[in-house]
């Protein structure tokens, strides 16, 4: 009985710890000050109180130290807890069974990535909910409009509301923030993956090589196209964790939607998503496509531009 022989993988191997921590440092940093001031537009777009009572086009880079201060971190969190899970997640799949192997790897790509995506942002909230707070309180003009300000007004609380007071208040909007970055990033990254799988096996097809990576040129293209997809889908929860850090008194989710639909109906939900999808989509192109210059920079692998 006589049997195919698999064809040879064309996906280099995960980048090991150290370049996922510093290529990640590297592409968060770079999108966050490329792009904050549309950022700033979106949330003042989305804040309850009114896109010019908020700030309008003024002050577009308030919270941005803010911003400069989570990006490395959240980015490295988020970068070196994806590659390990993706590995930990593929060896997991591929051990499983040895006589199908070919049909369980087949599915279990975007599997593997949803799972190491939703670890990695897990992971980065951790980080990105205590300055995102802070930055978009200062995005919005509230505490004179710093992020210096606006962090010693949530330090304060310790006072009045003691140290589990001051902790609930810099993590508010913890569980809408994942409830919202785990449905964006297990739909941006499958899909990234997705097309630079493909754009490995157009260089296979056109003889332009087998086990070098996409170039950083590539991976930006389609960081863009996954990025504005997943953000376009996902503003109705952008919308819902605005409300809620912005608001000036402890809400609910559930009283935040009741209030929004009585109000105003369906159409607040996706308030900003016009900068939001261009935001994410170059956001994306800058992201991945420096993470992946990074990577191959520090790897020498394949093209880097």
């Amino acid at each position: 009985m006589s049997t195919t022989p698999p064809k040879p993988s064309t996906s280099p191997p995960p980048p090991p710890f150290q370049t996922a921590l510093l290529a990640g440092a590297l592409a968060g940093t770079t999108v966050d000050l490329s792009l904050f001031p549309l950022d700033t537009l979106k949330t003042r777009l989305q804040s309850s109180a009114g896109f010019f009572a908020s700030g309008g086009f003024r002050g577009i880079y308030r919270g941005v130290g803010s911003a400069v201060v989570g990006s490395a971190p959240g980015a490295a969190f988020f970068f070196c807890t994806y590659e390990a899970s993706k590995s930990f997640f593929l060896s997991t799949f591929s051990s499983s069974s040895s006589s199908s192997s070919v049909v369980i790897n087949s599915h279990a790509g975007p599997v593997e990535h949803m799972l190491a995506a939703s670890a990695g942002e897990i992971a980065a909230c951790a980080v990105r909910v205590p300055t995102e707070v802070v930055k978009q309180r200062a995005q919005a003009g509230q505490h004179g409009g710093s992020s210096a300000s606006a962090l010693r007004h949530i330090l304060g609380l310790r006072r009045s509301a003691g140290l589990v007071g001051m902790w609930r208040e810099l993590y508010r909007g913890w569980g809408v923030t994942v409830m919202r970055e785990v449905p964006f990033t297990i739909l941006q990254f499958p899909l990234w993956e997705a097309l630079k799988a493909w754009g490995r096996e157009r260089k296979v097809r056109t003889g332009r090589g087998l086990f070098g990576d996409v170039s950083a040129a590539e991976s930006a293209l389609y960081g863009s196209i996954a990025g504005g997809v997943a953000a376009g889908v996902t503003t109705p929860l952008d919308v819902l964790k605005t409300r809620i850090m912005l608001s000036t008194r402890r809400e609910s989710m559930v009283e935040i939607v009741r209030t929004i639909l009585k109000e105003n109906g369906i159409r607040p939900f996706f308030a900003g998503i016009g900068p939001r999808v261009m935001w994410i989509s170059a956001g994306g192109a800058i992201f991945l496509g420096s993470y992946q210059w990074a990577v191959n920079s520090l790897e020498k692998r394949g093209p880097v531009s």
